[in-house]
């Protein structure tokens, strides 16, 4: 069996990229990468199951959130964190009391309050492991969750009272995923509405 990969594709190898050099190209290119470092990345497609999930899970969150300060965005809005450099795509990211955009780029927003993943086989280490990493050098950010494409789990970081990320760990479909910093749930029968795992097939 093939290894699964579980780290980005390296997109560009022959040297360093300013900062600037990657928005000129991300703005000519079909498709999205991450810069870290000097480094750009080729960012995976997505699966039937991630499109489900995230449009149960974006069409939730909109609703919930009509009318609050907050407001949810997807993949398309392209996020910075100035302290390590990483330009990157959440799939759902909360943005609250308006956006603020990068020194270096208007169309980039800065301090999200949640991040949500979508899990794939081939980036579920990563956005476990060293995007996680990146995301908590966010000084605005509130809760990070991670919801698996391939089976009934929802891995939900907050920020608990002593200011240290708590896990909320969800394995049934009849769980609730609360969403501490926003002061709603949902459902995980409704994340995973219409989402049909390989067994099932």
């Amino acid at each position: 069996m093939d290894e699964i990969i579980n780290e980005p594709v390296l997109a560009y190898q022959k040297r360093h990229y300013t900062v600037e050099e990657y928005l000129e190209m991300e703005k000519e290119s079909q498709e999205k990468h991450e810069y870290f470092q000097g480094e750009i990345f080729a960012m995976s497609g997505a699966g039937d199951n991630h499109n489900e999930i995230f449009s149960n899970v974006f069409g939730e969150i909109a609703y919930k959130l009509k009318g609050t300060p907050c407001r949810p965005y997807g993949s398309d809005k392209r996020m910075n964190i100035p302290e390590n450099t990483l330009f990157t795509y959440p799939d759902i990211s909360i943005y609250c009391n308006g956006l603020a955009h990068s020194d270096v780029d208007v169309d980039t927003s800065i301090l999200p309050t949640v991040i949500i993943e979508i899990l794939s086989p081939s980036t579920k280490n990563y956005d476990r492991g060293k995007k996680f990493n990146l995301y908590k050098d966010i000084p605005s950010l509130r809760e990070y969750i991670m919801i698996d494409s391939e089976s009934v789990l929802v891995e939900a970081y907050y920020i608990d009272d002593e200011q240290n990320w708590a896990l909320h760990k969800h394995e049934e479909i009849s769980d609730m995923l609360n969403l501490v910093s926003m002061g709603f749930d949902i459902a995980l029968s409704d994340i995973y509405d219409h989402v049909r795992f390989s067994k099932e097939k």
